[in-house]
Order: structure tokens, then C-alpha cells, then sequence
């Protein structure tokens, strides 16, 4: 009986969107005159044509370019380093894992994890990272993110 009341207000409320945007769409048609349409803002928030934010993906994408990739999958938002050893510090390596959680340009859409590894009697030891570094690595991406959007935009 749950599910039947259920199935019926989610199609109610189909119904009522479709007839919301129709009634919008004979309105808008009404519309005439001989000023030139805008054009539809491209650099919305949501454009996308994979699973996850296109300017998040982007943004992310490049701002660890300087790491070797182990994985890709851009329908579920997931971007996984191999180990990255600074040739300034070859003492220590790091790996990331970043996820793109949301279609939308917002901050709770980012999710950067990080690894870390200190070279030890020979072998690699896990050590902690800071908190610190996987914010900056985040505020990185949003301010990548951000301006492919504001570029996209104004060109």
C-alpha cells in the first residue's frame, strides 16, 4: 500500500512540473518582439556531459597532472594518483584520491583524500598527513574550478 501512495504522489508531481513548464514555455512563446533572445548561459553550474560537475572534473584533473594516474572514472567522480615522489624530497611519497561527489560547482561536491609514506630501513612507512594539506588541495581545485566556470562564462 506504501509503495502504490508513493508511485501515485511522485507521479502527481511530474505531472505538475510538466504542466509548470508547459504553462512557462506558451508564456515565454507570447514573448515576441524584435530584440535579440539572449543566449542560454553554457557555464551553468550543472553542464555537464559526464557524471559529475565538468569544471570540478577539469579543475581536478589538472591540479595533480604532476602525478602519475592509476584511475579515471568520470560517470562516478573518481580520480586516484599512483605514489608521487618529489624529486626535491624522494625521502617521501604521496598518493590521492579525489572525489567528485555532485553535478553542482559547490564545495561539498570535492572530496580530496590524501596518502602518505616515508622511506624507512629500506622500505616505505605510512606517516600522517595534515589536515592542512588536504584543505589547500581542495581550496586549489574550487579555485581552478571556479575560474574555468567564470572563463567559460565571459568567452
Amino acid at each position: 500500500m506504501m509503495a502504490t501512495s508513493t508511485n501515485s504522489t511522485f507521479s502527481a508531481v511530474k505531472t505538475a512540473r510538466a504542466l509548470l513548464i508547459g504553462a512557462a514555455l506558451v508564456g515565454l512563446s507570447a514573448c515576441g518582439g524584435t530584440k535579440a533572445r539572449p543566449q542560454a548561459d553554457m557555464a551553468a553550474s550543472k553542464v555537464t556531459t559526464i557524471g559529475v560537475n565538468s569544471y570540478l572534473w577539469r579543475a581536478s584533473l589538472d591540479t595533480v597532472s604532476f602525478a602519475p594516474l592509476l584511475q579515471t572514472d568520470s560517470a562516478g567522480g573518481v580520480i586516484v594518483t599512483d605514489w608521487y615522489a618529489n624529486p626535491n624530497n624522494p625521502g617521501e611519497r604521496v598518493k590521492m584520491t579525489i572525489t567528485i561527489l555532485d553535478q553542482d560547482l559547490r564545495a561539498d561536491a570535492l572530496r580530496v583524500a590524501a596518502s602518505r609514506q616515508v622511506a624507512q630501513g629500506g622500505g616505505w612507512v605510512d606517516a600522517p598527513v595534515q589536515a592542512a594539506t588536504v584543505q589547500k588541495l581542495e581550496d586549489i581545485i574550487l579555485t581552478k574550478a571556479r575560474q574555468l566556470r567564470r572563463s567559460s562564462v565571459s568567452g
